[in-house]
Parts: structure tokens; C-alpha cells; sequence
């Protein structure tokens, strides 16, 4: 399994720092408890408090592996790094649609911090590919699974 390049902002880094914390000190211990507590419910065979527990031990176990990876091959986009002459990662970009006038706004992230519910969209989601690398002005034409969709760059912010 190759090491990908994980792409991501000051915030971005934080977060799953604040996170690898967490699961390392707080969620290890909990689980840790939990588990001991069911071993002295007895049998542990058919004992499906510790099976959860054990189920949620690999889970956490699982995930600050996956967080450890990403942080190791990480590369951090500086607020500095960020030009609003064409869009990259840690612009925040709006976008008209050219067929219905509606005006979107996104920030663009890497994959590990895209959250399309707070408009932050990954440079490898099909608006951010298409728009990445594009100036202010331009039109794109974004491929989804209902079709083509034409947007037009109306501005480029850090």
C-alpha cells in the first residue's frame, strides 16, 4: 500500500491532531475500563458487553494508525502559500451557476478535511477538479453523475 500525500491546512492539521489526542489518551482508557468491567461479569465467551468493547479497542486502535499515517504524510498549505490569482487548496471560491444564477461558496481542502455539509469540498471532488488551477472569471465545466454543469469563477479568497 503506497504512502499518498495528504494534503492539508493549518486547521485541517490541528483537527486530527486534536483527535489522535483524543483517541490516545481519552477513548484508549475508556475502552480500556470498559473492558475490564465486563471481564468481571464472568465468561467472556458470551459476553457481549465485551465483545463491544473489544469491537470499539480495534476501531480506536484502527483509526490512530490511520491518523499516524496521514500526519506522517502530510503536507501543510500555509496561509502564506496561498495565492488568490488561480484556485488551489485553502482558497475560498464562489461559484455561479450558469444555467440557474445561483451562487455557491466553497473552500477548498484536501480529501482528509473535505466536509461537503460545511462547504468545504476536496481538490479531488469533481467541482475541485475542475475549478483547481482556474482564474478569476473563468467558466468550467463540471462533470457529475446527472450531467455537465457550467460554473463561472466570480472570486478567489484566502
Amino acid at each position: 500500500m503506497s504512502d499518498k500525500e495528504v494534503i492539508l491546512t493549518q486547521d485541517g492539521l490541528k483537527k486530527l491532531e486534536d483527535e489522535l489526542e483524543n483517541l490516545k489518551s481519552v477513548k484508549r482508557r475508556e475502552v480500556a475500563e470498559r473492558i475490564k468491567v465486563a471481564i468481571g461479569y464472568g465468561d467472556i465467551s458470551e459476553n457481549s458487553e465485551y465483545e463491544d468493547a473489544k469491537n470499539e479497542q480495534a476501531f480506536i486502535e484502527g483509526r490512530i494508525i490511520t491518523l499516524e499515517k496521514m500526519l506522517r504524510n502530510a503536507r501543510i498549505i500555509n496561509n502564506e502559500d496561498i495565492s488568490t490569482d488561480a484556485v488551489g487548496v485553502g482558497n475560498t471560491v464562489i461559484v455561479e451557476d450558469m444555467e440557474f444564477g445561483d451562487t455557491m461558496e466553497y473552500t477548498i481542502v484536501g480529501t482528509a478535511e473535505s466536509d461537503p455539509l460545511n462547504n468545504k469540498i476536496s481538490n479531488e471532488s469533481p467541482v475541485g477538479k475542475a475549478i483547481i488551477g482556474k482564474a478569476k472569471g473563468s467558466v468550467v465545466d463540471v462533470n457529475v453523475p446527472a450531467g455537465v454543469i457550467k460554473y463561472k469563477i466570480v472570486d478567489i479568497k484566502k
